[in-house]
């Protein structure tokens, strides 16, 4: 299934974060709460950082295509979100061995990492790279 990037934000870190809206893999995904920050493990699924496309693969037939090479990146700069680069996201991801896959409703307006991952509306997790 292939998901416009319109309707994803990649987020340059650390632990890169890939937040989505509108999937139609959203039920399919465990339902997130982490109001500590501590992200569990997506058991099952895996994502797949290439500058081109982006795969987010998961059990049997889920899993989606996005077109990653003009989706959206920010780099998180203390208090301050500043444009980021596809090929900078993927060697974030490569590097922490994976990264925070989100299914939201809508993407959000501000990055308030306490309402994402604490609200129980988000599902997903920590998806390692499948190499």
């Amino acid at each position: 299934m292939l998901l416009e990037p319109e309707k994803t934000l990649f987020v340059r870190g650390a632990t890169p974060v890939l937040l989505m809206s509108e999937t139609p893999v959203h039920e399919a995904l465990p339902a997130l709460t982490a109001p500590d920050g501590a992200v569990p493990r997506c058991d099952g699924w895996s994502v797949v950082p290439r500058l081109t496309v982006c795969v987010v693969d998961g059990p049997g037939e889920a899993g989606l295509m996005i077109p990653a090479f003009v989706a959206p990146v920010v780099h998180e700069a203390g208090e301050a979100v500043e444009p980021g680069e596809m090929a900078d996201w993927c060697t974030d991801a490569e590097r922490a061995g994976g990264a925070v896959v989100l299914s939201l409703d809508a993407l959000p307006e501000i990055l308030d990492w306490s309402h994402l991952l604490g609200s129980g509306t988000a599902h997903g997790g920590f998806m390692p790279v499948l190499s």
